[in-house]
């Protein structure tokens, strides 16, 4: 029987697995509108939670008892998602993923004002030595910026935003229906791209394009059930 720890690390290193191949697709994708492949992200999402709704939850599948948290969560949600997007499509791949790994130091940050929890020394020597860490994987410099350099860092603050609010969701509502709601909001929003003009997909595109949304199922449920462990 694995550790509370042990399966946390399971579960992060499979959520990593998942993002990376999802990361490439997006990457792969940027002949594609990206309301396109937002709506591609969100609405092969949906389909695959048919199958996780509990059977006693179809009829009243979407009641929740935080509107209010689960708009703010895709809200940020969806800002994050552009931006990763934008960035994987605008800069290289290696950079915008060391950058992302400060997504869990903004978190912890977070967690104090959010959730009134307290950070021990050992955290903190964590995080600082994180910090440090992505500023020699991503080295940076002056003479290499520019305008794209921002949305990795929205993301980052978007995604640390979600963690915490997942974390207070998870209090009252199942992993399923915190992902369907991000799922439809963000299909919605794709979707509203349309009339700017979107490309018919080959079959063998089609099928990598709903790879993003089934790669991002895949990360949402082993994600979750980390944030609701610790």
């Amino acid at each position: 029987m694995l550790s509370k720890n042990q399966l946390g690390f399971l579960y992060m290193f499979l959520s990593v697995c998942a993002f990376s191949i999802m990361d490439l697709i997006v990457k792969w994708s940027d002949n594609y509108p990206l309301g396109q492949v937002i709506f591609f992200r969100g609405f092969f999402g949906i389909v695959l939670y048919y199958f996780v709704i509990p059977k006693e939850r179809i009829r009243d599948f979407y009641y929740t008892k935080r509107p209010l948290l689960h708009f703010s969560r895709c809200f940020f949600g969806l800002a994050a998602l552009l931006s990763i997007f934008t960035a994987l499509r605008n800069l290289p791949l290696a950079t915008v993923v060391s950058i992302s790994f400060a997504a869990p130091i903004f978190t912890t940050i977070f967690s104090i004002f959010f959730l009134s929890e307290r950070v021990g020394y050992f955290r903190w020597l964590a995080v600082f030595i994180g910090f440090i860490g992505i500023l020699i994987i991503s080295e940076p410099g002056l003479s290499s910026l520019n305008i794209y350099y921002i949305f990795p860092v929205i993301f980052v603050l978007g995604m640390s935003y979600v963690a915490i609010s997942i974390r207070q969701l998870s209090s009252t509502e199942p992993v399923w229906l915190i992902s369907l709601f991000f799922s439809a909001a963000i299909t919605i929003a794709g979707l509203l791209t349309l009339p700017f003009g979107w490309i018919m997909p080959s079959f063998y595109d089609l099928t990598l394009l709903s790879m993003i949304g089934f790669f991002w199922w895949c990360c949402e449920f082993v994600v979750k059930p980390v944030i609701q462990i610790f």
